[in-house]
């Protein structure tokens, strides 16, 4: 059975009752073991999947010397005669596709369009905006300082040689990736499987979209975002809707999930509530790593593992995060600590989430010992400096806040209260929400 020195091994201010964000994170990593199974998919369906080995080039990318612009191919010796000017007679043209196979002597050029084959012999492109053409077309002249020898060419493999690595393992493809290995001839490529997330809230009191409100009831929200939030990621996400307040339900339900899901994602009902049933069930069949954090939103946050057997270690294990039931919370516990590890359980390389700096227009009240992840509002001053806004009210049950922010302002666990004017780190929203 795994114990708490196991998941928090090499893990400092180890607290299963109030940890650092940081120490919580260095946990949840440890635990992200990726998939193995991998699948080979068309190059259309590859979109967002996790690229399962190294892509090596084939071929020379480009696969040929080529001009760089629409001009005049010749060699750059003309260049060295040491007259002010270059005059070349014009011996053909190349077009991209349509290659130009004669001889090109020393006081020749050819026509060439962006992309063709630059001829045998030649080595250098002059713009055709720099030449003057006599009238019959048939001979060229331009300044001898224009251009440089070798100018507007590009060599071959100059892009990607081959035998060379052209996309490494672990990389998230992107609309770029599909043409790159298009460029090479690739049609098919080897991915990792998609994730599995099974996930579901917790609560007599909720209520599906739909369905009426009774006195004390709310919608749930939860759901959806954590929906939208796993939909990003591009991982396969089992909704398994609202389970109620019953321990019976909630076990039937933790064991249905880790028998079809790599990873369990509930909310609401691991505080100290009396009907927060999942946690004392996760006692019983799973292993709980910690179960509060020292962070605002989010301090009730459960991490370890569920079996779909009756005891650890029997039946099939996912992991399992237990995120609050407050909105908010959902939403900064997902992107604080649940989304690297559900990244890196899908092959992909880390990507930490890159923070900047900026003013902070208005003193923010902040308790050190703690991790805060604020609602703030961005903009980029006259002088390019970033500069951020609160929201106003941080409750964790405004939703709100969420869709009129742009950013977290992160303020470190150490950290104390902010004074108007003084610098903060800041995480954009923007291709993370």
């Amino acid at each position: 059975m795994t114990t708490h020195n196991e998941f928090s091994r090499c893990v400092a201010q180890y607290d299963p009752h109030a940890l650092p964000v940081s120490a919580a994170q260095a946990i949840t990593r440890q635990w992200a073991t990726p998939v193995t199974a991998v699948e080979r998919v068309a190059l259309r369906d590859a979109l967002d999947r996790v690229l399962a080995v190294d892509i090596v080039s084939p071929i020379d990318v480009p696969s040929h010397v080529n001009s760089a612009m629409d001009g005049y191919a010749f060699n750059g010796v003309a260049l060295r005669s040491g007259a002010q000017s270059v005059e070349l007679t014009v011996v053909g043209k190349a077009l991209a596709g349509h290659p130009f196979d004669g001889h090109v002597g020393a006081a020749q050029c050819v026509r060439v369009m962006t992309g063709a084959c630059v001829p045998e012999g030649c080595d250098t492109v002059v713009p055709q905006e720099l030449v003057e053409r006599n009238a019959d077309s048939a001979s060229i002249m331009f300044a001898a300082d224009a251009v440089e020898a070798g100018a507007n060419r590009r060599l071959a493999g100059e892009d990607l040689a081959r035998g060379h690595v052209a996309l490494h393992a672990g990389r998230v493809i992107r609309a770029s990736d599909l043409g790159l290995l298009a460029s090479l001839g690739i049609g098919e490529i080897n991915v990792r499987r998609r994730l599995r997330v099974a996930f579901f809230s917790t609560g007599d009191e909720l209520r599906s979209v739909g369905e009426p409100l009774d006195p004390g009831a709310v919608y749930d929200s939860n759901r959806y975002t954590l929906f939208a939030m796993l939909r990003r990621l591009n991982v396969e996400a089992l909704d398994l809707g609202v389970i109620r307040d019953e321990p019976a339900a909630l076990e039937a339900a933790l064991r249905s999930a880790a028998e079809s899901a790599d990873v369990v994602l509930t909310s609401g009902g691991v505080s100290v509530g009396e009907a927060d049933f999942t946690r004392q069930l996760l006692q019983t069949f799973g292993d709980v790593a910690f179960w509060s954090l020292a962070m605002r939103p989010g301090r009730p946050l459960a991490f370890g593992r569920v079996w779909s057997g009756e005891h650890p270690g029997l039946g099939r294990p996912a992991l399992f995060f237990g995120l609050p039931g407050n909105p908010v919370a959902v939403m900064v516990t997902f992107y604080q600590i649940v989304r690297e590890v559900l990244l890196l359980m899908s092959g992909v390389a880390s990507q930490p989430l890159p923070l900047i700096h900026a003013a902070s227009l208005r003193p923010i009240r902040k308790r050190a010992g703690r991790t805060e992840f604020q609602r703030g509002i961005a903009c980029q001053a006259a002088n390019g400096q970033w500069q951020v806004t609160p929201t106003g009210s941080q409750s964790s049950g405004v939703l709100s806040s969420m869709s009129e922010a742009n950013c977290f302002i992160v303020l470190g666990h150490e950290e104390g209260d902010i004074g108007e004017g003084e610098r903060v780190s800041i995480m954009l929203f923007h291709g993370l929400i």
